[in-house]
Order: C-alpha cells, then sequence, then structure tokens
C-alpha cells in the first residue's frame, strides 16, 4: 500500500534537457543590460514614461540607460525588474549583462537548505489525494506528483513517461494522453493559449518551440467534434473530460505558486492540483483509494 501511494519525487533540475539559461546567444550579437531592459519593457507594453513614472526616475535618465549612455546601479536594476515583473533568472541576466554579479542563486530541490519548501510541497500534494495534483517547473517538466495519478496516465506510451516528462506533451501527444481525451479540441486550445500567454510574458525560446510542438500534433479519431466559435463558454471553466481505467473523469484545475520565492528553483515551481467537477468523478478515485487501502 505504502508504495503504491507513496509520493514520487523526480530530480529533474539533474536531468539534461534544454533551458532558457543554456540557451547559446546568437552569435555575433551581445545584448546590453539597456538592450534587454528595453526588451522587457516592449514584452510589457509599456512607454519610457510609464516605466519611469513607476520606478520614480526620469524617463531621460531610462533612456540613456536603454541606449548604454548610462549604466544603471543594482539598485536601479531591481527597481526597474520589480515593475516590469521579471522572472529572476531574467533578472539574473540583467545583472550580468550590467557587469554586475548574479543576485539570485538556483538550487536543486533536494537541497538542505529548500527542505522546508520540498516538505510544503510534499504536503500539498499528499493531503490533496485522493484527487491527482502534481509539480512543474517552467517548462511543464513534472518534478513530483501524488498517487492519484497512476489510473489518469494509464495508456500513455512507456517512453513519454520517462524523466523528465514533459505533462503538456504527455496530455496531447498522439501517443500519450490525445485518444483518451474526450474533449480535446476544447483542452487543446486551453493548453495552447495558456502556453502561449506564458511564452509571451516570459520571452522563453524553450516555451515557444513547445507551443509549436504541442500545436503540430493532429486531432486523434475519438475525438469530440471541434466547438464552434461562439466566443461564448459554456461551462465556468475548462473541464479535463478524460477516459480511464476508472470511468471518463471530469477535471478542472488550480496552480499554486510560492508566494515571495527569492530562489529561482522555487519561483518556477507551480503545483497544478486536479478537482472533481462532478460527483461521479469524486467518487471514483475516492474508491480507487480505498481500494489501494484494502490492498
Amino acid at each position: 500500500m505504502e508504495t503504491r501511494r507513496r509520493f514520487v519525487m523526480i530530480d529533474a533540475m539533474n536531468t539534461p534537457a534544454t533551458s532558457f539559461r543554456n540557451a547559446p546567444a546568437p552569435r555575433g550579437l551581445s545584448r546590453t543590460v539597456g538592450d534587454l531592459l528595453r526588451e522587457w519593457r516592449q514584452r510589457r507594453r509599456m512607454s519610457q514614461l510609464v516605466l519611469a513614472t513607476e520606478a520614480q526616475i526620469s524617463s531621460r535618465h531610462l533612456s540613456f540607460v536603454e541606449s548604454g549612455r548610462a549604466v544603471p546601479s543594482r539598485e536601479m536594476i531591481l527597481r526597474l525588474a520589480e515593475r516590469l515583473d521579471v522572472p529572476l533568472r531574467a533578472r539574473n541576466a540583467l545583472f550580468v549583462a550590467a557587469g554586475y554579479a548574479p543576485l539570485f542563486r538556483e538550487r536543486p530541490l533536494d537541497d538542505p537548505q529548500l527542505g522546508a519548501a520540498r516538505r510544503a510541497v510534499e504536503l500539498v500534494l499528499r493531503a490533496h489525494e485522493p484527487f491527482p495534483a502534481l509539480a512543474v517547473d517552467r517548462h511543464w517538466t513534472m518534478i513530483a506528483a501524488n498517487g492519484a495519478l497512476a489510473p489518469l496516465v494509464a495508456g500513455a506510451a512507456p517512453k513519454l513517461l520517462e524523466p523528465p516528462v514533459n505533462v503538456l506533451r504527455l496530455s496531447l501527444h498522439p501517443d500519450g494522453l490525445a485518444n483518451n481525451i474526450v474533449n480535446w479540441f476544447a483542452w487543446r486550445a486551453h493548453v495552447l493559449q495558456r502556453v502561449e500567454r506564458q511564452a509571451q510574458t516570459s520571452g522563453d525560446p524553450v516555451l515557444e518551440a513547445l507551443v509549436d510542438e504541442l500545436a503540430a500534433y493532429p486531432a486523434p479519431s475519438g475525438a469530440e467534434d471541434a466547438p464552434e466559435e461562439t466566443g461564448v463558454p459554456s461551462d465556468i471553466v475548462v473541464p479535463l473530460r478524460l477516459r480511464t481505467p476508472l470511468g471518463t473523469l471530469s477535471f478542472f484545475s488550480t496552480t499554486t505558486v510560492f508566494g515571495t520565492p527569492i530562489d529561482i528553483t522555487l519561483a518556477e515551481l507551480a503545483i497544478e492540483a486536479f478537482f472533481p467537477s462532478d460527483e461521479q468523478t469524486g467518487e471514483a478515485l475516492r474508491a480507487y483509494a480505498r481500494g489501494e487501502a484494502s490492498s
């Protein structure tokens, strides 16, 4: 019983995978801190005047920083990055471009200093049983999952379940869960919209490539017809309706993140918790959990 229900932690931090941090810069192109700040400002669709006002500096000084005529202090970089909602990993890139040492550390999740955070993740995942929940990094690589996830991924190709597991690839890949997702078109649209928005706000080329990959997957033959473009949603949330060994289950999900992280690993970690959207799903999962307990 304990083996089947045990919390699973995957050391994705040490598995070889493409990352934004390790992505090579284009040859012959060296971006200054001013270039990077301008890119983030434009990505947030802010004018120099608006950003300067929010950062309580003159627009002239901001213009000098972006053009390279002035080098910002560490404090100025932090102030601008806060107003631009720049991720911690990208803030380190700003510091390096300005000639400073990186400020934010990136520890593996099994680092002793992250012990309290790791236990918090375990607690949330375990407490969510008998309903499924999993922790992912910024590229949707699964870091951990609780025991209730097993019946949802039954039937997926073993290669897609080998670490590092990308949960979005697993869900939409023809050899993954695609054939089991009843409302594949609606779920696919929801996933693509979410990842596209994440890629746009983060500027992460790995996420941009993931969007292209997911968008290229063909529709499974058993999926419901594509919904009409009425512009009016029929539900309050987009459910995930999934055929499983327990029957057809229906879920909605919530996302939990750490509130004030200053470590890159924690800042990029999110917990996706799935809740039953009907009583049949809830009872099926509670019966599954009782079956594990009795075995």
